[in-house]
C-alpha cells in the first residue's frame, strides 16, 4: 500500500526526507511558520546522514514507492533522475516561486532539458579553511589561490610543529563523502575517470599524484579519519582539532559561529586548491528540494518547496539566528543584501567559487561526462561507493596505493561494461 492510500489520503501529511546537517536542521525548526500558514497540514520528517539518506531516497524514488513528498537531492540526482522521469518538474509552481531568483550556475546544474527539476535550498562549492593562529605560529602564509602542494606544506608544518593535527579530511567511504574529495582532487591534477571513449583511467600518473596527496593529508588528520565525513570533520574543525580543512563553502557560517566554534576568531579562507597545470578543485553542489514523481501530493509539496526557498524564509532565519545562518549559495538577492555580506565576510569568496566551478570541463583533458566531484551517470553511485571504500581501506593501512588504483581501475572498467550491456539490451 502506498502512503496516501491509508489515513494520509486526505493529503494533510507531508513526508519530507532531508540530509542531517545544520542548514536542514534549521529548516525543520523553522517549519512551524509554514504550518501556521497551513493549519490542516502535518509534516513527518526523516533525517539521515548523507550515505544513509542517499540509499533511502534512491530506493524509494527509484521504485516509485511513494513514501516521500519532498526529498533533498543534489545536482547529480537532479540530472540522472530527471532523465529517468523520477522527479516532478518544477513547473506550474505556486505564486511567489521565482526560478529566476536562483544563482544561475546553481539553477543550471539542477535543470534538465530546460526545466528546473529541484529548487536549491542551499548551494555550495569548496574552499580552503585554515587556522590563522596556527599558521602564524609556524610561520607559513596561505596564498589566496593555493596549490595542493601549498596545502600539504602548511598542514605538515602545523602537524609537526604544534599539538594540532595538520588537516581534516573526509575518510568515510561513499561517493558523496571521500570519493567526492578524491575525484575533485584528481580532476585538479589533470586526471579523469574516463576518456572520451569511456575507457577508465584511474591508473594514470595524474590520478596517482592526486591519491598520494589525499593519503598524505589523511595521514595528518585527527584520529578516526576513516570514519569522518563532512559532519564529523565540521565538528572536529569547530573543536580546534585540525589546522586546515578543504571542504564545502557552506561550512563557513558554522566554523565562524562564536557560539558553536571554539576557533571562530582564528579562521580565514582561501580558494580551493589546484595545481599549476590543472584546474582548481572547487566543485558545484546544491542540496535542493525535489518532488518525487511518486508523491501523491505534488501541489502541496510544491507549496513547501516555494516557501523553503523564498526570500521570506531567509528573513525568518535571519530574524531567529542572524544573517550569517541563512542558507547560502541559492538566491542571488542574498549576495546583494548588505546585512548578509557584512555578517558573512566569506560570502564573496564562496559565491565566486560557485560561479567559477567548471563542472562541464572538470579537468584539462576532454571528458564525456559532467561533474567536478562525480560523474553524471546512474552507475556512478555504486561505482563511487566502491572506489571510496578502497581509499578508506588504504587509510586504515590494509591496502597499498598500487592495490587501490588497480582495484579502482577494475571496478570502473566493469561498471562501464555493465552499463554498455544494459544499453544494448534496452535497444534490443
Amino acid at each position: 500500500m502506498r502512503r496516501g492510500d491509508d489515513e494520509s489520503a486526505s493529503g494533510d501529511t507531508l513526508t519530507i526526507a532531508v540530509v542531517d546537517n545544520g542548514d536542514l536542521d534549521t529548516l525543520q525548526e523553522m517549519s512551524d511558520a509554514f504550518l501556521a500558514e497551513h493549519p490542516e497540514v502535518e509534516i513527518e520528517w526523516v533525517r539521515e546522514g548523507e550515505n544513509e539518506l542517499r540509499e533511502t531516497v534512491t530506493t524509494d524514488v527509484g521504485t516509485g514507492a511513494g513514501r516521500f513528498d519532498v526529498v533533498t537531492v543534489g545536482t547529480y540526482e537532479a540530472q540522472v533522475w530527471a532523465d529517468q522521469e523520477l522527479l516532478t518538474p518544477l513547473t506550474d509552481m505556486p505564486e511567489g516561486f521565482d526560478a529566476g531568483a536562483f544563482i544561475p550556475e546553481v539553477a543550471d546544474a539542477l535543470t534538465h532539458e530546460d526545466t528546473l527539476q529541484a529548487a536549491p535550498f542551499y548551494g555550495e562549492s569548496t574552499f580552503t579553511m585554515y587556522r590563522t593562529d596556527l599558521l602564524d605560529e609556524v610561520g607559513v602564509e596561505m596564498p589566496e589561490r593555493p596549490t595542493w602542494d601549498d596545502v600539504v606544506a602548511a598542514a605538515t608544518a602545523i602537524d609537526e610543529q604544534t599539538d594540532t593535527a595538520g588537516a581534516c579530511v573526509r575518510g568515510k567511504p561513499g561517493w558523496g563523502e571521500n570519493a567526492a574529495v578524491v575525484t575533485a582532487m584528481a580532476h585538479s591534477y589533470g586526471a579523469r575517470w574516463y576518456d572520451e571513449e569511456w575507457s577508465p583511467e584511474l591508473d594514470s600518473d595524474a590520478w596517482r599524484q592526486a591519491s598520494e596527496t589525499y593519503l598524505a593529508l589523511a595521514g595528518m588528520a585527527p584520529e578516526g579519519v576513516a570514519d569522518a565525513g563532512y559532519a564529523e570533520n565540521l565538528a572536529l574543525f569547530q573543536d580546534g582539532q585540525c589546522g586546515i580543512w578543504v571542504d564545502a563553502t557552506t561550512a563557513a557560517s558554522f566554523v565562524t559561529d562564536g557560539e558553536a566554534s571554539s576557533v571562530a576568531d582564528d579562521v580565514d579562507f582561501a580558494f580551493a586548491p589546484g595545481t599549476e597545470a590543472g584546474r582548481a578543485s572547487n566543485w558545484l553542489w546544491a542540496w535542493a528540494l525535489a518532488v518525487p514523481a511518486s508523491s501523491d501530493q505534488p501541489e502541496l509539496a510544491k507549496e513547501f518547496v516555494t516557501w523553503a526557498t523564498s526570500s521570506e524564509y531567509a528573513r525568518l532565519v535571519a530574524d531567529e539566528q542572524g544573517w550569517a545562518a541563512v542558507p547560502a549559495g541559492n538566491r542571488t538577492d542574498l549576495y546583494e543584501n548588505p546585512d548578509y555580506t557584512e555578517a558573512a565576510p566569506f560570502a564573496d569568496l564562496a559565491l565566486e567559487s560557485i560561479q567559477t566551478s567548471q563542472i562541464g570541463e572538470p579537468t584539462t583533458q576532454p571528458v564525456p561526462y559532467v561533474g567536478m566531484q562525480y560523474v553524471d551517470v546512474p552507475a556512478f553511485q555504486s561505482l563511487g561507493n566502491a572506489v571510496g571504500q578502497q581509499y578508506t581501506t588504504a587509510i586504515e593501512g590494509e591496502l597499498s596505493l598500487d592495490e587501490v588504483l588497480e582495484r579502482s581501475q577494475w571496478v570502473a572498467d566493469q561498471t562501464i561494461e555493465q552499463t554498455r550491456l544494459l544499453a544494448e539490451q534496452d535497444q534490443d
